[in-house]
């Protein structure tokens, strides 16, 4: 065979066995020994050298086209919709796409080759950091991380806004809401739907925001009941025995950290295809995506035992999750709270006059006013009890009157005394020395 033969490296190690064979130097036997092959495989390879040469020894498919090739119709098709439809996602979130939504299956793999090849990707270098791995907790609802991401989640499409994000530490299962401010409330509102689904958790760790955590100092009533000083988010988690642990770095709660970046890129543009725009739309949309995430998503915990406790039966969650202040009872048996009265209504073991009760406001907006444990039968006055008219009656303009030129308020003030100069007063005190006091002395 003429011109140049491109073999292997393994090819070029049967050459030289095979070449002795054939003069008869050393037996099949042995050469399939040294080729590292069968001796049915040395009997087919000698066959191949004393038919076709050195050639011979070339497997038949070298510089043949791979039956399991991609059709390049097809790949350029692929690439196109990347750079239409999915421009900066990635390859991964691309493939997963392209397949549900266009029908074009592809590994993402395969798929990030094409695009570093074709220039539409590029490669991140990340610069590898040593940190100490924490271990996850070993059992389901052992503990939760909580934390709000702002962000242009709706991108050009809406103004930036919160996402609360709470994360099982176990499995990394993760449960989410929008709101414009990460609030009392928006806090409040996901850990009641996390409380409703799966249970009561053990502990959650927050970061030290005022929602979560305070530094003042306690009260009168914390300090005899001795209880720490809580927000009114820190309330809610006492009466569910809810232990609050702080987090003093973003690296301590990383496992909600990094669930923010999977969201800020997977979720913002699942919302894109989706077209929404708005919060309210969004909160509709996030808890079927929040369970397709969590199913591809979410590990097995170590431990098969779920440490969530039951919701009391006889437990209002709406008593639990509230805005709770302290109030006194007035002499008329009303109570004022945010430019609000109430009325409390004569009935059995009616509290007295400024006594102190608590007032606790709903999340539907509605007061609820507790005395020992016991809820108060009230009413909401319709305005404020109107205030006496202490107004002073209205006054006549009063005229100027310019005084006249000659008017004594006009003249120069003049002193009655005359001035003396200090230079005579040694004389001026012996003549009034020998004018009054010379009687006195006899003289």
């Amino acid at each position: 065979m003429e011109g140049r033969i491109r073999m292997s490296s393994r090819e070029r190690q049967c050459l030289g066995p095979l070449k002795r064979v054939v003069g008869n130097e050393i037996s099949l036997a042995t050469a399939a020994q040294q080729m590292d092959v069968s001796y049915r495989q040395a009997g087919r390879l000698l066959k191949r050298y004393r038919e076709e040469g050195d050639a011979g020894l070339v497997h038949r498919a070298c510089g043949k086209p791979s039956p399991r090739l991609i059709d390049k119709n097809f790949k350029e098709t692929v690439l196109e919709l990347v750079r239409t439809k999915y421009a900066d996602f990635g390859p991964t979130l691309a493939s997963e796409k392209l397949a549900e939504r266009d029908g074009k299956v592809v590994n993402p793999e395969t798929l990030r080759r094409w695009l570093i090849a074709s220039g539409d990707w590029q490669p991140c270098k990340r610069k590898a950091k040593h940190r100490n791995r924490r271990n996850r907790k070993p059992s389901f609802g052992e503990l939760l991380q909580m934390d709000g991401s702002v962000h242009a989640w709706f991108e050009e499409r809406g103004s930036p806004c919160f996402l609360m994000n709470l994360v099982d530490d176990a499995t990394s299962s993760a449960q989410a809401l929008f709101s414009e401010q990460e609030t009392t409330w928006a806090a409040m509102d996901l850990l009641e739907q996390w409380v409703r689904r799966y249970g009561i958790p053990v502990a959650l760790y927050v970061d030290r925001k005022s929602v979560y955590v305070t530094d003042r100092e306690q009260t009168p009533a914390e300090q005899l009941a001795a209880m720490p000083a809580l927000t009114q988010f820190g309330k809610a988690c006492h009466k569910l025995g809810i232990r609050i642990i702080e987090a003093h770095s973003p690296q301590a709660k990383g496992r909600v950290e990094r669930k923010h970046a999977v969201f800020q890129d997977r979720l913002i543009k699942e919302m894109r295809l989706e077209g929404l725009s708005a919060i309210e739309t969004a909160n509709r949309f996030v808890p079927g995506w929040i369970d397709r995430n969590n199913e591809q998503f979410a590990v097995s915990p170590k431990s098969e035992i779920d440490l969530h406790r039951p919701v009391p039966k006889d437990l209002d969650l709406r008593s639990v999750f509230c805005l709770e202040d302290e109030r006194s009872i007035s002499m008329d048996y009303c109570i004022r709270i945010k430019k609000q009265w109430i009325q409390v209504i004569s009935q059995k073991d009616l509290p007295l006059p400024r006594t102190k009760v608590l007032v606790q406001t709903w999340r539907d907006g509605s007061l609820h006013i507790l005395h020992q444990g016991r809820e108060l039968a009230c009413k909401l006055l319709d305005k404020a009890p109107e205030k006496l008219d202490t107004a002073k009656p209205e006054v006549g303009v009063r005229q100027v009157t310019i005084p006249a030129p000659e008017h004594p308020w006009r003249k120069p003030c003049k002193p009655d005394v005359d001035w003396v100069d200090p230079r005579q007063l040694p004389a001026l005190v012996n003549e009034l020395a020998e004018t009054y006091m010379g009687p006195v002395l006899g003289r």
